[in-house]
């Protein structure tokens, strides 16, 4: 009795996207060069061979396809944790740094405020130092030329003897 044809279904039967039956095809393409020429056959007809080692060795393929996959994810979720984590750190390191920059900033600015006061400060006091000097120095004028008058009345009254005292007086030197 000659073998029997293997059966096999159509695996646009099987409710696969379009893709999916691309990757099926695929898959069982490179499962099947290792297993059997019927299942490579198969697969080139748009065929799912269904016979216990086609399938085994199908599965097979794929459960080794899904750990490589699965290990590609782990790796590339861990980098993506350390990318992230970089970022945040590297975000920290911005706020921090942001933070100390602000904070020198304002350090900076109540210095200016707090010399600005000074200088208002200052300049209130220089201004009434000024004041009184000027007050002070009219005063002394006006005692001066009060007592420079007071002198040249009295020198009219005794001429010989004020005049030797007036040649020694600072008020006498400023006026000539």
């Amino acid at each position: 009795m000659p073998p029997a044809e293997p059966s096999t279904v159509e695996d646009t039967q099987l409710g696969l996207t379009d893709e999916e039956i691309n990757l099926l095809r695929y898959h069982q393409a490179q499962a099947g060069s290792s297993s059997s020429r019927a299942a490579s056959r198969a697969s080139s007809q748009g065929r799912l061979l269904l016979d216990s080692s086609s399938l085994a060795a199908l599965s097979r393929h794929l459960d080794r396809l899904m750990h490589q996959i699965q290990q590609r994810i782990e790796y590339l979720s861990e980098q993506s944790s350390v990318v992230t984590m970089q970022q945040y750190d590297h975000a920290g390191n911005l706020v921090d740094n942001a933070d100390a920059e602000i904070a020198r900033f304002q350090g900076i600015m109540a210095q200016i405020d707090e010399l600005e006061l000074d200088f208002d400060r200052i300049a209130h006091i220089r201004d009434i130092v000024r004041d009184y000097r000027q007050r002070v120095e009219n005063l002394e004028r006006e005692l001066e030329n009060s007592s420079s008058s007071r002198r040249e009345h009295h020198h009219s009254h005794r001429h010989s003897h004020s005049h030797r005292h007036e040649g020694g007086s600072s008020g006498r030197r400023q006026r000539h």
